[in-house]
C-alpha cells in the first residue's frame, strides 16, 4: 500500500514538474520584428459609396436605426471622407470627423490616442452596414433644435442615440484606413455669416457647412459662458440637487454677469478649483430651470452655501468644458473647448475679451439643441489680428 502511494507521489510530482516547465517556456512570437503590413484601401474595395449628405438625409429626429434596415441606398453602402480632426491636443474626444464636398460626420470610434492611426488628411472608409444612424443634441421646443447626425453603435442604455464602437474587433470591421503617405489635408473654406446653418432646421443634408472643418473671421465676444457643474459625478447627473449652470440665468447680479469671471477657453481641475475657490460662484444657485435645491429654511441652496472652511467640501473639483459665446454679426456662436484640452487654461486675450479686438477662428462646425458650435483642433486655430494664438 506504501508502494502504491509512493509511485502516486513520484508521478503527481513529475507532472507537476513537466507542468511548471510548459507554464515557463518561452512565449513564441514568429514575425515579431516582422509583422505583417497593414492594409490600406481605395476606391476599388467597395462597390458602394454613398456621400455624407445622402446618409444625414436617411435619418428623422428621435428615430435613430440601425443600418440598412429598409433603406435601399444603405444597403451594403460606405461612405468615404477625409479627416479634418485630430485628439492629439485633447479637444477630441474618442471621435474623429471626416468630411466629403457635401458635409461632414462624426465617427464615433471609442478610443483614445486616435491621432496615431487616424491622420488629419487621411482618407478613411465606413462601411456602414450594422452600424447606427442617430444624431447627438435635438432637442424638441421652442428652444431646442437640430444636433449632428452621426455613425456609431446603438446605445444599450438608450440614453444617447448612438454610443462607441470600442472594441477593436467591430471597429477593424466597419473603419478602414487610406494609405497615410497619401495624405490631403483640409484647407477650411472661409464662410460668411449667410453661409452658417440653421440651426432649427439644417443638417449634413441640406447645409454642406455642417460638421466641416471651416474659418470664421471677425467673431466679437460675447461676454457669456456656459458651464454644467456636477456637485457628485457619480450620483444622478440629471438630478436638479446635483447640478449648477453657469449660465445667463444663474447668478448673473455679481460683477462679473453672464462670464462668471471664467477668462480661460475651458477649465482643468486646478482652474476650476481656483476659480471656485475664489467665491466666483457664490450666487449659483444649485438646481436647473424653475427647480432648485432647497436650505432648511426653504430658501434656495447657493454654492457659497457649500463653502465649508473655504475649499468647497460639497463641489466635486473636475475638469469641465466650457462654451465661450462669440457673434459673428447677428449669429451667436459657441466655442466649445475642453477642459482636458492642452490648452483649456489659456487665457483669452484681454483685448477680445473688452472688445477692442475680434478673433479669427477655425474648425469643425457642429449644432447642438438649436445653437451653433465650433471645436477647434488647436490653440493655434484661433487668431488675432491675423496672428496666431501659441
Amino acid at each position: 500500500m506504501k508502494k502504491s502511494i509512493v509511485i502516486a507521489a513520484v508521478l503527481t510530482a513529475a507532472v507537476s514538474c513537466q507542468s511548471l516547465k510548459e507554464e515557463f517556456q518561452p512565449v513564441v512570437t514568429p514575425g515579431y520584428d516582422n509583422p505583417a503590413p497593414y492594409r490600406y484601401y481605395t476606391d476599388a474595395d467597395f462597390g458602394k459609396i454613398i456621400t455624407i449628405a445622402e446618409l444625414a438625409g436617411q435619418y428623422t429626429p428621435e428615430k435613430p436605426f440601425e443600418m440598412p434596415k429598409d433603406k435601399d441606398i444603405l444597403k451594403g453602402a460606405v461612405i468615404k471622407g477625409v479627416i479634418s480632426s485630430t485628439d492629439q491636443p485633447g479637444n477630441f474626444y474618442k471621435s474623429f470627423f471626416i468630411q466629403d464636398e457635401t458635409g461632414g460626420m462624426e465617427i464615433k470610434v471609442g478610443k483614445n490616442g486616435l491621432y496615431n492611426d487616424y491622420l488629419p488628411g487621411q482618407t478613411v472608409y465606413v462601411k456602414l452596414d450594422g452600424l447606427t444612424l442617430g444624431m447627438y443634441g435635438y432637442k424638441t421646443g421652442n428652444y431646442g433644435g437640430m444636433g449632428m447626425v452621426q455613425v456609431g453603435f446603438s446605445d444599450p442604455s438608450g440614453e444617447y442615440e448612438t454610443s462607441y464602437m470600442e472594441i477593436s474587433y467591430f471597429i477593424d470591421r466597419h473603419v478602414f484606413r487610406g494609405n497615410p503617405n497619401d495624405l490631403h489635408p483640409v484647407q477650411p473654406k472661409v464662410i460668411t455669416e449667410d453661409e452658417l446653418p440653421n440651426a432649427k432646421t439644417d443638417t449634413q443634408k441640406s447645409n454642406a457647412n455642417v460638421g466641416r472643418l471651416v474659418t470664421l473671421k471677425g467673431l466679437r465676444y460675447d461676454n457669456e459662458i456656459f458651464c454644467l457643474l456636477y456637485l457628485d459625478s457619480n450620483k444622478d447627473k440629471k438630478a436638479a440637487e446635483n447640478r449648477v449652470f453657469l449660465s445667463d440665468s444663474n447668478g448673473v447680479d455679481t460683477e462679473y454677469g453672464k462670464t462668471h469671471g471664467v477668462t480661460t477657453w475651458a477649465m482643468s481641475k486646478d482652474k476650476m478649483t481656483y476659480y471656485i475657490e475664489q467665491g466666483l460662484w457664490d450666487t449659483c444657485k444649485v438646481g436647473s430651470g424653475s427647480t432648485y435645491a432647497k436650505k432648511p429654511d426653504g430658501s434656495d441652496l447657493t454654492l457659497g452655501d457649500l463653502k465649508g472652511d473655504g475649499t468647497y467640501p460639497g463641489v466635486e473639483k473636475a475638469a469641465y468644458s466650457v462654451s465661450q459665446y462669440f457673434r459673428m454679426g447677428s449669429t451667436v456662436i459657441q466655442i466649445r473647448t475642453s477642459g482636458f484640452s492642452k490648452f483649456s487654461d489659456r487665457e483669452i486675450p484681454e483685448e477680445v475679451l473688452d472688445g477692442t479686438k475680434t478673433v479669427d477662428v477655425t474648425g469643425v462646425l457642429s449644432l447642438y439643441q438649436g445653437s451653433i458650435q465650433f471645436t477647434v483642433n488647436n490653440i493655434s486655430d484661433f487668431a488675432v489680428d491675423g496672428k496666431p494664438l501659441e
